[in-house]
């Protein structure tokens, strides 16, 4: 199948998280504008744009309709295990990326890997919504050192030989611990960098935002990428650290707030980061609307 995105040529490959980060559902406050500053960047003929989520696509598209967000030219779901292409009005998935997770994840994998973890105390399987045939999730208490834990899910996985990784995350809202399994070549780098090279877009001509923990995997990568300023401070120290092991500290940006009085908090902080490595988008955004 074809991909349907737009045609004119492209400028800036924006990808970015939602929750508390484009979408203001934590306890900073939203720069006033910013959202609409972003719709506007968004709807430029020369930007192609990207959800990058752990939201499922029915809980995107309440998204979209709450917080009247810009509809993405492609949605990466569940913790990049799921890309969807738009369909009419509708989303369908990407054929090409299901088939290539399915060969790590051969039918059956997932549901033995859910057994070889039943007896660890901490680990409470999420709701059904939360699952997928790529995606095995839990949560957990919120924990000041989850190593322990991660290291006995290692462990586990190692037994089952499985081609497979673990993401950690909080979910500031709630407290709460957040594990997801998923197969080694998924996640929100491998899917973000599968629509990248398909589009046809560098690397350089592209921007991520983000906030959490399973942001952390582009954050640190050499995709130019924006922590906005309301992320946690834990996220924005192991981003940090990471970004400085691998050499890759030029592509991180920290958003701390500024341009044009905004203060650096969700979508601010993504048009901040998106100014820092491409000034002339400025002109853009301070046209009259």
């Amino acid at each position: 199948m074809s991909t349907p995105i737009r045609t004119s040529p492209p400028v800036l490959l924006l990808a970015t998280d939602l929750d508390r980060t484009l979408i203001p559902n934590g306890v900073h406050p939203e720069s006033p504008q910013a959202r609409d500053r972003f719709r506007r960047l968004a709807a430029r003929p020369e930007v192609r744009l990207v959800y990058v989520t752990g939201r499922h696509l029915a809980l995107v598209e309440e998204a979209l309709r709450h917080y009247q967000l810009p509809v993405a030219d492609l949605i990466i779901c569940d913790v990049g295990t799921s890309i969807y292409l738009p369909q009419g009005q509708d989303w369908e998935p990407w054929r090409t990326w299901t088939e290539a997770l399915r060969r790590c994840w051969p039918e059956g994998r997932r549901d033995a890997l859910a057994a070889a973890m039943a007896d660890i105390p901490t680990l409470r399987l999420q709701a059904p919504e939360q699952q997928g045939p790529f995606k095995l999730s839990y949560e957990t208490s919120a924990i000041e050192d989850p190593r322990p834990l991660l290291a006995q899910i290692q462990t586990r996985l190692a037994a089952c030989g499985s081609g497979s990784r673990v993401v950690w995350s909080i979910d500031e809202t709630t407290a709460t611990g957040l594990v997801d399994i998923l197969p080694e070549c998924a996640g929100k780098l491998h899917a973000l960098e599968f629509v990248r090279q398909r589009l046809d877009i560098p690397k350089e001509a592209t921007v991520f935002a983000g906030d959490s923990g399973n942001d952390l995997e582009i954050l640190e990568s050499a995709i130019p990428s924006v922590l906005v300023a309301n992320a946690h401070e834990d996220v924005r120290r192991e981003a940090v650290a990471r970004a400085a092991r691998l050499g890759t500290s030029d592509a991180l940006y920290l958003a701390r707030g500024g341009p044009w009085g905004m203060n650096g908090n969700y979508s601010a902080g993504i048009l901040e980061g998106v100014l820092h490595f491409h000034p002339s988008v400025a002109l853009w955004l301070e046209e009259p609307a």
